[in-house]
């Protein structure tokens, strides 16, 4: 448990909930009600594991904050409780509720244990991918899933590493449980990027070799089938550059070529090749405005970019326009 003041707001709150979700109880010395809930809340933080940080803010002490956050929720009486998640309030409740609603409460942005283990599991994953230990990666992102089916993060990382050993039909099968996500109105860009990198891999063996291809290509330059089919084959083994470079000979010489499906391969590559969003940070988030108040906002910070993303998202928009 912690305690908020304006100068620990930003560092202690605000950047704090961008990692783990925090609870803030509003409450007063004089307040009866906030002396009751007060020993509950400090209770589910025990019970609750590290899953959430429970924070208390004196509302005597610290008027400028609470009657911010008071306006914010249109609420004008403590006990008064707020989530923060990701440095932005979104959610709150007021007065003494009894344990088992302030559970129902937690429950809707505290992440499980299952979720909480298999986010963990999946960074592990990643480190280890990286050093080269594929196997042992393997293992911790299967057992992230089983922990948290809905953990997207590591959907994606063990289909990449499936793929990158060859395993097209296990990947295909990872994939599965998001695969309605991919078409429609609604259709996921990230999804729809993986279910195009599954059926590259799934295509390539039964494609001409490449040696073949590159021949047909010096005697047509415009056989388009055969340079997407040399760019999928590139793109099933994970060299994605080189993909990229031939699907832009296509973009570049027929952009409308068998319903642009040229340009959307070129830009599945870019998602695949690209990092998901990172969670909202909040650092700096505590300034004055004109009217000299509080901004209790979470201020997002752009990841530095991959210069080769970069690189051929400009040719792609050059080619295209």
């Amino acid at each position: 448990m912690i305690d908020i003041t304006l100068e620990n707001f930003e560092t202690d709150l605000l950047a704090g909930s961008a990692q783990v979700p925090i609870l803030l109880d509003i409450w007063a010395p004089w307040c009866g009600p906030c002396k009751a809930l007060g020993p509950v809340l400090e209770k589910l933080e025990v019970d609750y594991a590290g899953r959430f940080q429970l924070a208390k803010l004196n509302a005597d002490e610290q008027q400028e904050i609470a009657g911010q956050l008071s306006q914010m929720f249109g609420v004008r009486s403590i006990p008064f409780c707020v989530m923060f998640v990701g440095g932005q309030p979104v959610d709150g409740f007021v007065g003494a509720l009894p344990e088992a609603q302030i559970r129902e409460f937690l429950d809707k942005h505290v992440p499980g244990e299952g979720a909480l283990e298999s986010e963990l599991e999946t960074a592990q994953a990643e480190q280890l991918a990286a050093s080269g230990d594929t196997a042992s990666a393997l293992d911790l992102l299967e057992d992230a899933l089983a922990r948290d089916p809905s953990n997207d993060e590591a959907r994606y990382d063990l289909i990449k590493l499936l793929l990158a050993e060859g395993n097209a039909v296990a990947a295909a099968s990872v994939f599965e449980p998001m695969a309605s996500r991919a078409t429609g109105l609604l259709a996921e860009p990230r999804v729809t990027a993986f279910g195009r990198y599954i059926e590259a891999a799934q295509a390539a063996p039964d494609l001409r070799p490449a040696a073949a291809l590159n021949e047909a290509l010096a005697a047509n330059k415009r056989d388009f089938q055969a340079r997407f089919d040399l760019a999928r084959q590139h793109f099933a083994v994970g060299q994605f550059t080189l993909a990229m470079d031939e699907l832009l000979e296509i973009i570049m010489r027929d952009k409308a070529w068998s319903d642009e499906l040229a340009r959307k391969t070129y830009i599945a590559i870019l998602e695949v090749m690209s990092k998901p969003v990172p969670k909202p940070s909040a650092k700096a988030a505590v300034a004055a405005d004109t009217k000299g108040k509080l901004e209790i906002a979470g201020k997002h910070e752009v990841a530095s970019a991959d210069p080769v993303i970069d690189q051929y998202r400009r040719k792609l928009s050059m080619a295209l326009f």
